[in-house]
C-alpha cells in the first residue's frame, strides 16, 4: 500500500507512537483522521497540514464515540487503512490494580478496538484494498511479570489479528499485526521505567516504531516484530517456555521492588 494513496483513521494519535505516525503519513502525503479523546501535541501537527489531518475527539470505549470515528470516515471520502494503535499500560502486580483501573484497560486495549473494527469494517471492505493494523506488544506474546492485565489485552489483540486476518482471507482487507518492545512514551510510568534501566532493556524511540511500522503497511505484511533479544525471546517462549519461567523468576525479586514504586515514592 502506497501511504501517499492512504486515507486512514488513526486512534491514538496523541500518544507518542500515535503522534508520530500521524506525522509520518501527513509527510508521505497520506490524509489522516486522528483520533484521540484531546487534541494535546496534535494541534501543531494541525496547523502543519491542514489539507491532510484532521482531528476528531472520541472516546472509544462508547460507542457514541466510535460512532463519531464512522460518520467522520465517511466525510472524508472512505478509509483503506484503520490503524489501531490506542491504548494504555500499567506496571502494577495484579492485586495492585483497582477494579475500576482494570475495567477501563481491558476497555480500551480489547473492546474498544474490537468495536471499533467491526463497525469500520462495511468503510474498509468499499475499497479496492484496505488495511487493518493493530498495535500490540511483544507483551502479547511473552507473559511478563508486573504486566499481567496489560499482557491479557495484548495477547487478546494478537489472537484477534490472526482470527480476522483469517476471517478476512477472501476479501480485499488485510491485517497487520504490529509488537512493540519497549518504548520511549508518557505511557510508561516512573517505576517502569527505572526498572527497564536496571534490567538493561532496550527501549526504542517512538519515531523509530513508526517508521518501521509504515515500512510494514507498503510492503503489506502480516505481523512485525521489534527488537532484539525481544524477537528471539519470543520464539524461545514458544518452543521453551520452561526456559524463560527460570529466567523471569531470577527477575522477580526486583520487579516486585520496583512495583512496589507505583504505590511508594519513586526509585531513583
Amino acid at each position: 500500500m502506497r501511504l501517499s494513496e492512504c486515507r486512514a483513521v488513526l486512534t491514538g494519535a496523541s500518544g507518542g507512537i500515535g503522534l508520530q505516525l500521524a506525522e509520518q503519513l501527513c509527510a508521505a502525503g497520506a490524509h489522516v483522521l486522528a483520533i484521540s479523546r484531546q487534541q494535546g501535541a496534535l494541534a501543531a501537527l494541525l496547523q502543519r497540514y491542514p489539507q491532510q489531518l484532521r482531528w476528531q475527539a472520541a472516546d472509544l470505549r462508547t460507542g457514541q464515540g466510535r460512532q463519531a470515528v464512522v460518520a467522520a470516515a465517511h466525510e472524508m471520502g472512505g478509509v483503506n487503512l484503520l490503524l489501531n494503535a490506542a491504548g494504555v499500560n500499567r506496571f502494577a502486580l495484579l492485586e495492585q490494580i483497582d477494579e475500576s483501573g482494570l475495567d477501563d484497560l481491558l476497555s480500551l486495549n480489547i473492546n474498544a478496538t474490537l468495536q471499533l473494527t467491526r463497525v469500520m469494517l462495511p468503510l474498509l471492505r468499499a475499497q479496492p484494498h484496505a488495511l487493518v493494523v493493530n498495535v500490540g506488544s511483544i507483551y502479547g506474546s511473552i507473559g511478563y511479570p508486573g504486566y499481567a492485565a496489560y499482557c491479557a489485552s495484548k495477547f487478546a489483540l494478537r489472537g484477534f489479528s490472526e482470527a480476522l486476518r483469517r476471517e478476512l482471507a477472501d476479501t480485499a482487507v488485510d491485517v497487520l499485526y504490529v509488537a512493540p518492545r519497549a518504548t520511549r512514551t508518557s505511557m510508561n510510568s516512573a517505576a517502569a521505567t527505572a526498572l527497564n534501566l536496571a534490567l538493561k532493556v532496550g527501549m526504542d524511540d517512538p519515531a523509530d516504531v513508526a517508521r518501521s511500522v509504515l515500512s510494514a503497511v507498503q510492503r503489506n505484511l502480516s505481523e512485525l516484530y521489534l527488537g532484539w533479544p525481544e524477537k528471539l525471546f519470543v520464539r524461545l517462549n514458544g518452543m521453551l517456555p520452561g526456559l524463560i519461567d527460570r529466567a523471569l523468576r531470577k527477575q522477580l525479586p526486583m520487579i516486585r521492588r520496583y512495583s512496589d514504586a507505583n504505590t511508594k515514592e519513586p526509585l531513583k
